[in-house]
């Protein structure tokens, strides 16, 4: 038997983390002297100190860690951490992600590149015929989607669309920006309203008097950029948004050129 001092300095775990193991109950001591109240450990609980150090280190929670070394369910350790590596694996993405937004901050940043290029101005929008599929989607990102859906559709049903300088529009019905299950509608210019099939729906989408706009430059990534100093040049001129849905047109995209570069990307925000 070992008295704690020393059963520290052979499995090189500090007191003070036996003593928490001894108070949550998931490594006790082997024997408690009565007289002195020194905490005593055997040189068989090594491997189960050693298997909660493991865990520990590989990011197990406390409850975690009891329910597997008392037994309280029947784990397999084995496939426990097969799942924990499957979660930080994940974690590690995520941080990566992170990682990379803070480098090209760092970047744009050193290179003084926060501006976009993009031009602001107000014009009318008359009302215009579409073909279009709405549907709440994942996320944002989700959008091509909705494309490919409509895409489909017209090839399948053999449907005339206007060409035109644009013949898309995606609109964004949600009154806020959502990071998840965003209500989403995707359409293309029609020369006349035809029979609704299914979620394809022939409407009419209504003029607006007045129509923010800007001209975005670039990959899609400037959106976001674009929507900001749009909300600065808005409040600058005193502008005020309606609830009408938000609006984004593709002028050139991914099916135009190979160079994010030259996409063109035209945002629309309905003032009252």
């Amino acid at each position: 038997m070992f008295k704690i001092g020393e059963f520290s300095k052979l499995t090189q775990v500090s007191i003070r983390m036996l003593r928490y193991y001894d108070e949550i109950g998931i490594l006790k001591p082997a024997n408690v002297d009565l007289f002195t109240g020194y905490r005593m450990y055997s040189a068989e609980q090594i491997s189960v100190l050693q298997k909660i150090i493991l865990l520990r280190d590989t990011k197990f929670s406390t409850a975690e860690i009891k329910d597997i070394i008392l037994g309280y369910k029947e784990l397999n350790i084995v496939d426990e951490l097969q799942k924990k590596k499957i979660q930080i694996n994940k974690e590690i993405e995520i941080e990566k992600q992170r990682i990379e937004k803070i480098n090209n901050a760092i970047n744009e940043s050193i290179k003084k590149n926060f501006k976009i290029h993009c031009n602001i101005s107000f014009k009318k929008v008359d009302n215009i015929l579409i073909l279009s599929t709405r549907d709440i989607i994942p996320t944002y990102f989700h959008e091509g989607v909705l494309w490919n859906r409509l895409c489909d559709f017209i090839k399948k049903e053999n449907i005339s669309i206007k060409q035109d300088v644009y013949n898309n529009m995606a609109m964004y019905h949600d009154i806020e920006h959502k990071d998840e299950n965003v209500d989403v509608e995707v359409g293309v210019i029609v020369d006349k309203l035809g029979e609704n099939k299914g979620n394809f729906i022939y409407r009419e989408v209504e003029e607006v008097e007045k129509m923010a706009y800007a001209m975005v430059y670039g990959p899609y990534e400037n959106l976001a950029k674009a929507y900001e100093m749009l909300a600065y040049y808005l409040e600058s001129h005193n502008e005020q948004m309606t609830e009408s849905p938000s609006r984004q047109i593709c002028h050139i995209g991914v099916d135009d050129t190979k160079n994010p570069e030259e996409y063109l990307t035209e945002i629309q925000i309905p003032l009252k």
